[in-house]
């Protein structure tokens, strides 16, 4: 590992500049450049070695929780909600640039990036929360191979138990290259939804139509408000950001390569969605017509409508919920074992044997066998934590979207990487979209008989109103500091974030730190609620 200069030109945390990146799907020199200038063949190459964590981090979010969530929405509203599905891409890609630009220019994780800036209280704002979600995340892989086997006709004593040892197996070999060659096999199994929908007889006419013209089949209510945070905390969920941000630095990839990681993200994105919308489809046909229509119950609901049309489609979908189970829990828990070793400062690294990063490796087995366990216990109320699982993480996201927000316009973590005037704007429309969906649901969940339609009308109206206030005072705010100049490309392919300990610590103002306050206090009460509406719907 080079020095850390001063002036934030030196390497940072895991990222070795001095070694070869090596992928799945091939290798490249660092020393190689970014492979523009220097023909076709290399371009591909270095895109072939880069491509990885953007892909598998979106492909893992398409997990057990995801496959429930997009096939109840497809029972329950037929294609109505794909359009929420068309306007997550822009979620997708905006937050995973950022934790990417975070991980290539500063070498360090997530996690430790929130302890070390805004201290240990804060830290565990996030990364608490981050760490029962991310178990809870778990449990439903488990939950999803438990309901894959039992279609399959396996006892889920005998394929819970396969299935954590086996990921135990893939992420304890010591070499990177070999854990994303391992995922990539993964990927390719998921690829069987593709003959699954075209046996399906979609409507593409219909597709099309629903993708770009919002609406709810049966009006807005509060279940289906509940539905559509799901799909958002399933499709965007907070694991996310710290998992690409660690494993972009597990792989070595450094500013020079940051084109090339975001055609990754992008490509991942547009996979996770086009899957999304897929299982939509799925089980809209699975059930198109009979009692079933309307009443989710499971995605082995979904396997046994499907096996009723034909006895191969019923299977197709019990391995690809296999296989979308085992791939999300893979993710999932690598990205808690990466926080685990920001916040306890361990090594963690797949590169790294056992015997080098033992705690890393512990807590990556404790976390899978805990969660395999839990799925296990006889009379676990599995269904209601499948759906409020996807819920939560929705309603986490803008807490995880904000001290995101604030690391990537710390000049003194990304120099000339910070936002760009125009991304901070995306990216606060994103969190009050979030919070206006989880306001609804707090309310409706409060006062079930309100109408959600109108009051979404309500409150959006006044989130609207706010965000132009705040808006217009950042602008002015904007205009009275005097611009930075801008650096030229060889100067961002340079810089590097300096040592932690260099930087001043970060000071909140009182505003700001009273309307972190309120933002947890919120989230507080928003998951509170959320698990009554769960418990709700648990009992019918």
């Amino acid at each position: 590992m080079s020095g850390d200069a001063p002036g934030g030109t030196g390497s940072t945390g895991e990222t070795d500049e001095t070694e070869e990146i090596r992928g799945a799907l091939g290798r490249v020199r660092a020393e190689a450049g970014d492979g523009g200038g220097r023909g076709l063949r290399t371009r591909v190459v270095t895109m072939l070695a880069i491509t990885g964590p953007g892909l598998i981090v979106m492909v893992g979010d398409n997990d057990a929780g995801g496959v429930a969530t997009y096939a109840q929405a497809g029972q329950d509203f037929g294609y109505s909600l794909l359009w929420v599905l068309l306007l997550l891409i822009p979620v997708l890609v905006v937050n995973q640039e950022m934790v990417v630009r975070l991980g290539a220019v500063t070498g360090v994780g997530h996690a430790r990036l929130i302890m070390e800036r805004f201290g240990r209280f804060w830290g565990w704002f996030s990364v608490g929360d981050l760490f029962v979600l991310n178990f809870l995340t778990i449990v439903t892989e488990f939950i999803g191979v438990s309901l894959a086997a039992t279609h399959l006709g396996v006892s889920r004593y005998v394929a819970v138990p396969l299935a954590a040892l086996l990921l135990i197996a893939v992420t304890a070999g010591g070499a990177f290259h070999r854990w994303e060659r391992s995922m990539f096999v993964f990927i390719a199994v998921s690829l069987l939804i593709v003959p699954l929908t075209l046996l399906s007889q979609p409507h593409w006419g219909r597709a099309a139509r629903d993708f770009v013209s919002p609406g709810i089949q049966g009006g807005v209510s509060g279940d289906a408000v509940l539905l559509v945070i799901a799909i958002v905390g399933t499709t965007v969920a907070p694991w996310q950001l710290f998992f690409q941000q660690s494993n972009v630095i597990d792989k070595r990839i450094t500013p020079r390569f940051i084109g090339y990681e975001r055609a990754d993200t992008v490509l991942g994105s547009l996979v996770v969605v086009a899957g999304a919308a897929a299982l939509m489809m799925v089980a809209d046909f699975a059930v198109r017509g009979t009692s079933a229509q309307g009443h989710f119950t499971d995605a082995a609901g979904i396997a046994d409508a499907l096996g009723a049309h034909h006895t191969a489609l019923g299977v197709m979908f019990a391995v690809i919920l296999l296989d979308a189970s085992i791939i999300g829990a893979a993710a999932v828990t690598l990205a808690t074992s990466y926080a685990f070793g920001d916040v306890f400062r361990v090594r963690h690294s797949l590169r790294r044997g056992f015997r080098e990063a033992r705690p890393f490796y512990l807590s990556y087995g404790t976390l899978v066998l805990a969660a395999a366990g839990i799925v296990l216990l006889p009379g676990a109320p599995l269904g209601v934590i499948t759906e409020a699982v996807q819920a939560l993480a929705g309603l986490l996201l803008p807490s995880a979207t904000v001290f995101l927000l604030l690391l990537c316009n710390d000049p003194a973590v990304l120099g000339p990487w910070v936002n760009r005037r125009w991304l901070n704007a995306v990216a606060g429309l994103i969190v009050t979209v979030l919070l206006l969906l989880s306001g609804t649901l707090m309310v409706s969940t409060v006062l079930p008989h309100v109408d959600a339609g109108r009051l979404l009308l309500w409150l959006g109206a006044a989130f609207a109103a706010a965000l132009v206030s705040v808006a217009a005072v950042a602008f002015r705010l904007r205009t009275r500091r005097p611009g930075r100049p801008a650096a030229s490309a060889a100067e961002k392919a340079a810089w590097r974030m300096p040592p932690l300990a260099l930087l001043a610590p970060v000071r909140w103002s009182a505003g700001r730190r009273t309307a972190m306050v309120l933002l947890r206090c919120y989230l507080l009460l928003g998951a509170l609620l959320l698990l009554v509406k769960a418990v709700r719907l648990g009992g019918g």
